[in-house]
């Protein structure tokens, strides 16, 4: 009996030390969460920071919502430029991870430092250097392209418009992303065998082969988390879009879905519907995940 119970007590024991972290998160998510959701359902302005009670509306905010063209506009290029950015970063991170696997040792120590670099530099900072780059007067892409026989970049706005302003605030994102995607990727291509890889290439299966019918399975898991974080990260950008809309136009035609609500809770004081576009942002950011809990959940099923 004292053995059965040591036993039980043993397998209690995991359970309530995972107490303090859950009791962490649900204060630190949880009220947020919850104070989002009820001011949703409030008209909740400038006023009502300086006590006021908010006035409860309901479900008026979402309904407004759903028949404003331009939040749906925003919703869309949001999500395209998410899908875009992930889809990008997750080809090229695994293709430095690729090759961080198949130099030597010197070029991979090298290679790594510089993503590092790359990786830990602040995003202000980083910012700064962008936008000198791209800077109409002065920017070393306009001399460099300007350069090229036929094309003509002589003092070419690049965010003066919305499409070539998503194409900075793409390759910049991509370019702060890649790294991690990198350095993920790679430490999942170290599991792979090396004896593996012989029996494969013994078999007469190429480089190409190799990948797609033993490598990519193998790192299968990683990629599906690595890509479900990009996602996630991309829809929710803010700093990058902000800080070149201060840089160029600040037109509601330059928003993505963060510095849409942001303007909608510092601009127009309307935090109400700042925070029913917050949850509408969840809603999408759980539809995204849905595959993958899915697909983690049959797997543990299995």
């Amino acid at each position: 009996m004292s053995s059965l119970g040591n036993a039980r007590r043993g397998i209690r024991a995991p359970h309530l030390l995972l107490i303090p972290a859950i009791v962490i998160m649900l204060l630190g998510m949880g009220y947020p969460m919850i104070w989002q959701v009820v001011t949703s359902l409030q008209k909740y302005g400038l006023q009502q920071q300086f006590g006021k009670p908010a006035p409860f509306v309901g479900l008026d905010n979402y309904v407004t919502l759903a028949t404003d063209p331009q939040l749906w506009l925003v919703v869309g290029k949001s999500l395209a430029f998410c899908l875009i950015t992930a889809a990008l970063t997750l080809a090229i991170g695994t293709l430095l991870a690729l090759l961080m696997s198949a130099v030597t040792k010197t070029a991979r120590l090298i290679l790594q430092v510089a993503l590092l670099l790359a990786w830990a530099m602040p995003v202000v900072s980083a910012m700064t250097v962008w936008i000198w780059l791209f800077d109409r007067r002065r920017g070393a892409i306009n001399y460099l392209l300007d350069m090229i026989p036929g094309v003509n970049m002589n003092r070419f706005d690049w965010l003066s418009t919305p499409l070539t302003f998503l194409l900075v605030a793409c390759i910049i994102v991509v370019w702060m992303s890649v790294p991690f995607v990198s350095f993920s990727v790679y430490a999942g291509l170290t599991q792979v065998s090396d004896e593996v890889m012989e029996a494969a290439q013994l078999d007469g299966a190429n480089g190409w082969q190799r990948f797609w019918g033993v490598i990519l399975p193998m790192i299968r898991p990683v990629i599906a988390i690595v890509l479900l974080l990009q996602l996630i990260w991309d829809l929710r950008v803010f700093t990058q879009i902000k800080l070149l809309q201060d840089a160029g136009s600040k037109s509601g035609d330059y928003d993505l879905l963060g510095t849409y609500i942001y303007k909608l809770g510092t601009s127009s004081q309307d935090f109400g519907m700042a925070s029913a576009v917050s949850i509408l942002v969840l809603g999408i950011t759980v539809a995204l995940s849905w595959f993958y809990i899915r697909s983690l959940l049959k797997e543990d099923e299995a």
